[in-house]
C-alpha cells in the first residue's frame, strides 16, 4: 500500500450536531392518585382523552458544533464519560444516522465495528454471516472467499462455524464481527467500545491487529475507556464532553488532563453521624508533595485523608487497599501492623505513602475502610475513595520483550526477580530502575551503568 499523504485530511467535519427529539411525562397530574380522582369527577371526559400519557418534547443536542480534520494515516483515540457523543459520533460517520447540522466529508472506504449483533441475521450461520457482513462492508465475494481462512482463523469460532449466530454468545459475535471488519483492509477502520465484551486475550488480539492496521498507514479512529489501551496505540487524542469538543492534542497530554478532571469529579467524602466522623477528603499526592493522578512505576504514592472527628474514636484501625483491573494488588493495614494512632478527634489529617509503586501502567482506586478499636464495628465501609494511573514506557525499564504491549491487561504488581540463565547471566528485573553490573569473576572488577535491567555475568 502507498505511504498515506498526511497532508490531505480523510476525514474533515465541520460545524457537526445531532440533535434528538426526548418525550418527558409531565409530572403534575400523572399519578396514579391523580388518575383516579380525574376518573371520578369527570369519567366521560377520562374517557374521551383516551387515557393518553400527557408528554412534552425537549430537544436533546447529542453533538453539538464539533469541528475536527483527522489525516491520512492518523490513529485517533475518542474519550469521554458515558453520554459525551462518542457513539453518536461514529453512527454518524458510519453512515448510520444522519446529523441534524454541519457537514462531513470522507475521503476512503470505511469499515466499523460499532455494536454486538450489528451486520448479523440471527437465523444464519457463522459462515453464511461471513459473506452478509462481509457484503454489508463492501467486500466482494470473490475478497471474502479469498480471505474466509484467515477469517475464520483471527476469530477462533472454527468449532462453531456452521451454527446459527442466535445460539452464538456476546463475545463470539465480537470476535466474527472483528474478524470481518479487519480483514476489509479498508482506508479507515472505525472501533468502538465494542470490544470491550470480548475477553481479555481477545481483546489484545484485536489491539495488535489495529496497531498493525495503523502501521501500513491506514487512518484509526478508536472509542474506549481503556486509557493505556488509548496511549499506546493512538498518537492523537480527541475529547469529547457534553456533547461538544472539549480537547483536541496529543494523547500523553488529553489523558493527563482527562485523568485529573475525573478525578476531581469523583472527590470522596463521607460521613457517619452515629461515630461523629466525618471524612472531608481523600487526595493523593506524590513524593514531591503535588496532588497528583498519575503516577510511574518506581514512584511514591501518598494518600491523604482529611477528618473531622466530632467525638474522640480512640485507637481506630484503619485499611487502606490499591485494586487494579485484575484484583486487590496490596494494603496498608492497621490491623495487621497494630500502627493505629491513639485517638482521632477534632479536625486533623493521616497519610500514608506507599514507597517504590512495584505496578505496570494501568488504571487503579485506592479503597479504604475505618473500624473502630474492637476491629469488627465498621465506622467507614471498605469502598473506593480514589482513582489513579500509572503511566510510562516500560522500555525504560528494560522490558524488551515481543510481547511488552500485553503488561496492559497483565498482573498489576512485579515483585523484583531475577533470571539465572544457562550462560551464567543473572539478570536482575525491577521497577525501580536499578543499574547493570557486569562481574568479572577473573579480576574480580564491577562495571556499572545506569539501566533499568541489573544483569550480572560471571565469565
Amino acid at each position: 500500500m502507498p505511504k498515506p499523504d498526511m497532508s490531505n485530511p480523510a476525514i474533515t467535519i465541520e460545524n457537526l450536531g445531532k440533535r434528538y427529539t426526548v418525550d418527558h411525562q409531565r409530572a403534575n397530574g400523572d399519578g396514579l392518585r391523580h388518575a383516579i380522582e380525574n376518573a371520578m369527577r369527570s369519567p366521560l371526559a377520562w374517557f374521551r382523552s383516551g387515557r393518553k400519557a400527557k408528554l412534552e418534547r425537549a430537544d436533546f443536542w447529542a453533538l453539538k458544533d464539533v469541528s475536527l480534520q483527522i489525516k491520512q494515516g492518523e490513529v485517533v483515540g475518542i474519550i469521554g464519560r458515558n453520554g459525551a457523543g462518542k457513539s453518536t459520533l461514529l453512527k454518524i460517520l458510519s453512515r448510520i444516522t444522519v446529523p441534524t447540522e454541519g457537514r462531513i466529508r470522507i475521503d476512503g472506504r470505511i469499515a466499523s465495528l460499532l455494536e454486538v449483533g450489528t451486520g448479523f441475521h440471527q437465523e444464519l450461520t457463522g459462515r453464511e454471516n461471513i459473506f452478509l457482513n462481509g457484503a454489508i462492508l463492501g467486500m466482494s465475494r470473490a475478497e471474502i472467499i479469498r480471505k474466509f481462512d484467515e477469517i475464520v482463523e483471527f476469530s477462533g469460532i472454527e468449532e462453531f462455524l456452521d451454527t446459527p449466530v442466535k445460539r452464538y454468545s456476546s463475545g463470539m459475535y465480537v470476535r466474527l464481527a472483528f474478524a470481518v471488519a479487519a480483514h476489509l483492509e479498508p482506508e479507515i477502520l472505525i472501533v468502538d467500545e465494542v470490544l470491550a465484551v470480548g475477553d481479555a486475550a481477545f481483546q489484545k488480539k484485536c489491539l495488535g491487529k489495529m496497531g498493525s492496521f495503523a502501521q501500513s498507514g491506514r487512518t484509526v479512529l478508536f472509542v474506549s475507556h481503556n486509557m493505556e489501551a488509548v496511549r499506546s496505540l493512538c498518537q492523537r487524542c480527541v475529547w469529547l464532553k457534553d456533547g461538544r469538543l472539549h480537547k483536541d492534542g496529543k494523547s500523553d497530554e488529553i489523558l493527563e488532563d482527562y485523568f485529573d478532571s475525573t478525578s476531581n469529579e469523583l472527590a470522596f467524602s463521607c460521613e457517619n453521624p452515629d461515630y461523629g466522623l466525618f471524612i472531608k477528603k481523600v487526595v493523593l499526592k506524590n513524593s514531591r508533595g503535588e496532588e497528583s493522578s498519575q503516577f510511574r512505576p518506581g514512584e511514591d504514592l501518598i494518600v491523604e485523608i482529611s477528618y473531622e472527628a466530632q467525638k474522640p474514636l480512640a485507637e481506630p484501625y484503619i485499611v487502606l487497599g490499591v485494586q487494579g483491573i485484575n484484583g486487590s494488588c496490596f494494603a496498608a493495614n492497621m490491623l495487621l501492623d497494630g500502627h493505629q494512632p491513639e485517638a482521632m478527634s477534632g479536625p486533623g489529617k493521616l497519610a500514608c505513602r506507599f514507597k517504590s509503586l512495584p505496578l505496570f501502567p494501568q488504571s487503579y482506586s485506592v479503597k479504604m475502610s475505618v473500624r473502630t478499636n474492637n476491629g469488627n464495628d465498621m465506622i467507614v465501609n471498605y469502598q473506593d475513595v480514589a482513582y489513579f494511573n500509572v503511566v510510562g514506557d516500560l522500555a525504560d525499564y528494560g522490558y524488551k520483550g515481543e510481547f511488552v504491549s500485553r503488561a496492559s491487561r497483565s498482573t498489576s504488581v512485579v515483585v523484583p526477580y531475577e533470571w539465572s540463565l544457562p550462560d551464567g547471566t543473572i539478570a536482575a528485573v525491577s521497577l525501580a530502575r536499578p543499574q547493570i553490573a557486569r562481574v568479572d569473576a577473573t579480576v574480580g572488577i564491577t562495571v556499572q551503568t545506569r539501566s533499568s535491567l541489573s544483569q550480572t555475568v560471571l565469565d
